[in-house]
């Protein structure tokens, strides 16, 4: 299963519903593992996932167990806010700026009270049982908190050499009717991250849709991806806002994305403004801003200028 507030619950990948009786159960996994088998014509992916649903709520056990919340040791995860990201061992951390993932669960939190009700009491918002009946769009928001916070971890190992900044507003903030913030896309939006060092400067969407993604013409797509939805064009109109305000170029524009989500650790998505496209998974994602591109670098008095522009034009959401 899935390491995301938007894994499909064992019963979601099961097809049936958390009523469904033994039997039903049962059957429904007799049918799955047809339906996913390699040797048939199903996926490897698919079939695993199947395998440890079942593990999950196969037995009268391990469902009650799941019902009421509890997980095997392995896969228990809180989903409250991540410790302060740190250095590799004893490597200096990388100077970092703005607070990764609070948009995303500031907007989580208010808009989960406003599904569960004014004035219902809510003990933790955290609570698995309480995230697994909450609607998909709010668990998306948590989700991508948690990507920016787990990509945030990794930037900080970069080292001394380099310079994070997070959730850089490109725009002024939009506000709806009830005065929350709108959702940050398109050129209204943010950059999750911009990195800067020797070897460039790059701007980063972490992403999680809670399902693997695919490439198609240079744009990031897949099943769970909202038809209006371009990562790779909004990502490159926030970054030509950001660019133009600092009087700043981009060396590459990334889609970070968990493990396991893209078709190949690093996908290389073309030039777009003059910047390199990458769709990055993530645990590939520190090497490879460390390595660069190839030909491309920022160095000596032109780094510390970059800097001084990026410092000064810094506004965070």
């Amino acid at each position: 299963m899935s390491d995301s507030p938007l894994a499909a619950s064992p019963y979601e990948v099961l097809g049936v519903t958390v009523t469904a009786t033994d039997d039903e159960l049962r059957r429904a996994y007799r049918r799955r593992l047809r339906e996913t088998h390699p040797d048939t014509g199903g996926a490897a992916l698919e079939f695993d996932r199947v395998q440890r649903a079942w593990e999950l709520v196969g037995t009268a056990d391990a469902r009650a167990a799941y019902d009421r919340g509890v997980r095997p040791a392995a896969e228990e995860r809180s989903w409250a806010p991540a410790a302060p990201p740190r250095g590799e061992g004893t490597r200096p951390a990388a100077r970092m700026h703005g607070h990764p993932g609070g948009w995303y669960r500031e907007q989580f939190l208010v808009l989960l009270q406003e599904w569960s009700g004014r004035g219902v009491d809510i003990p933790d918002p955290y609570d698995p049982q309480l995230l697994a009946r909450a609607p998909r769009e709010l668990r998306h928001l948590l989700a991508e908190a948690v990507a920016e916070e787990e990509t945030a971890r990794a930037l900080a190992t970069l080292g001394m050499g380099f310079t994070v900044w997070h959730d850089l507003r490109t725009d002024d903030p939009r506000r709806d009717g009830n005065g929350l913030t709108a959702s940050p896309q398109g050129a209204g939006g943010k950059i999750d991250h911009v990195v800067l060092g020797p070897t460039g400067l790059w701007a980063m969407l972490s992403e999680d849709w809670g399902e693997p993604v695919s490439v198609k013409r240079g744009e990031i797509a897949g099943p769970a991806l909202a038809p209006h939805e371009r990562p790779v064009h909004e990502l490159s109109v926030r970054a030509r806002a950001l660019a133009r305000e600092a009087r700043v170029r981009f060396t590459a524009l990334v889609i970070v994305v968990p493990d396991g989500a893209a078709p190949e650790g690093v996908v290389d998505l073309g030039g777009v403004r003059g910047a390199r496209a990458l769709l990055v998974e993530r645990p590939r994602l520190v090497d490879l801003v460390r390595r660069g591109i190839a030909g491309v670098g920022i160095g000596g008095t032109d780094l510390f200028e970059v800097r001084t522009r990026l410092q000064s034009a810094a506004r965070f959401v």
